[in-house]
């Protein structure tokens, strides 16, 4: 079996454990990638099929449903969004798209496929709705036009359907740009020496960084085994963190204890679609206002932990109104603190501020800062 073969049947493996078993695409792809023997091409490859796919999905169902007549047994219409993921997005040359994607194909059903593929190339299709060209849930679509206005929401969700980029920091480190960019307002005028908490510390991408500039560092999070991974990432930078595994609505701290305070909180993850694939499948709209209730939570117990005068950062890599802008003017209501602005890379957004991903080729990211009293 030739290489680019092995990497479409090893694609296949992961987009059934994805669909049978509700498996996280980024973990069952990274155990598969472990257990292959593919070369760096391949694995490259590889995770393009899976995840590509997996973003298309909608979109390669229409394009095949033009096609099919009759309903196709899962394991089929596995091999055709895989086939045709290539053709329309991949940048595969027709005929490769074709004949080995057919290849790794269940014998019984190869003539079908052979045929749906070989129809599709060359044609042109004829989306219903942006939310089907774009692969999308309605309902998503739909809450970020309401948001965003048409024409930022569409942009921001045709750059979440293009590969992720990290850039390498200063220390090696990769990390994507709104990140880093994160941390920096976290530590913008830092003085070296000076406590900072990372209330949701793993995987440690942020927390790394303010200990790279000079600051003090407790990282925390729920369980430890997340926070086994801050660890890892700063013994492998040779940075010194202080670790805590607690709940962020209860931290385990002394009021004043910090002079700062980084709230990188829980959220839907509708800005970091491009990295988490599967994720815009998972997400549902009754989870979002859920989940901005605990960032606001996060804030009130993060508040009394700065000394007076201390700065309390706010971050979510998520797109929504309720936990963007609702969070913030909930919480500011509540607390009665003073935002502080953000430097001029970030779009304004309620008393802080925006990144949509096609803003710097990045992560969609909100994040707000506030001075303690």
């Amino acid at each position: 079996m030739s290489a680019g073969s092995e990497a479409r049947r090893l694609a296949l493996d992961v987009l059934r454990r994805i669909d049978e078993d509700g498996a996280y695409a980024n973990l069952a792809l990274g155990a598969a990638l472990d257990r292959s023997t593919l070369d760096r091409r391949d694995r490259a490859f590889c995770t393009d099929l899976v995840y590509g796919t997996t973003r298309m999905r909608r979109a390669c169902d229409h394009l095949l449903d033009s096609f099919l007549h009759d309903e196709v047994e899962p394991a089929v219409r596995r091999v055709l969004r895989l086939g045709a993921y290539q053709l329309f997005w991949g940048g595969v040359a027709p005929h490769a798209a074709v004949s080995a994607t057919v290849a790794v194909a269940p014998r019984r059903v190869r003539g079908l496929c052979n045929a749906v593929l070989r129809r599709l190339v060359g044609h042109t299709p004829d989306w219903p709705s942006p939310a089907v060209e774009l692969s999308q849930p309605d309902w998503l679509v739909d809450r970020l036009v309401e948001d965003l206005g048409e024409a930022e929401a569409l942009g921001a969700l045709a750059a979440m359907n293009t590969p992720a980029t990290a850039v390498a920091r200063s220390d090696g480190y990769q990390q994507d740009r709104a990140s880093q960019l994160v941390a920096e307002l976290a530590v913008e005028d830092l003085t070296t020496g000076e406590s900072v908490l990372d209330l949701c510390a793993a995987p440690g991408g942020k927390a790394t960084a303010m200990a790279g500039a000079g600051a003090r560092v407790t990282a925390m999070d729920l369980r430890w085994g997340r926070l086994g991974l801050v660890r890892s990432n700063a013994t492998g930078l040779g940075l010194d963190l202080s670790l805590v595994a607690a709940d962020g609505l209860r931290p385990p701290f002394r009021h004043g204890s910090f002079d700062r305070v980084l709230v990188d909180a829980p959220c839907s993850g509708l800005g970091v679609l491009r990295r988490r694939a599967d994720a815009r499948w998972r997400a549902t709209p009754e989870e979002v206002p859920r989940l901005a209730d605990l960032q606001v939570g996060l804030l009130e117990a993060a508040l009394p932990l700065l000394r007076p005068g201390g700065l309390l950062v706010y971050s979510v890599c998520t797109l929504t109104a309720a936990e963007t802008t609702g969070v913030d003017g909930r919480f500011r209501q509540a607390a009665g603190v003073e935002a502080e602005p953000l430097g001029p890379l970030w779009r304004s957004h309620g008393s802080g501020g925006l990144l949509l991903p096609q803003d710097l080729d990045s992560e969609g990211m909100a994040a707000f800062r506030y001075r303690a009293g």
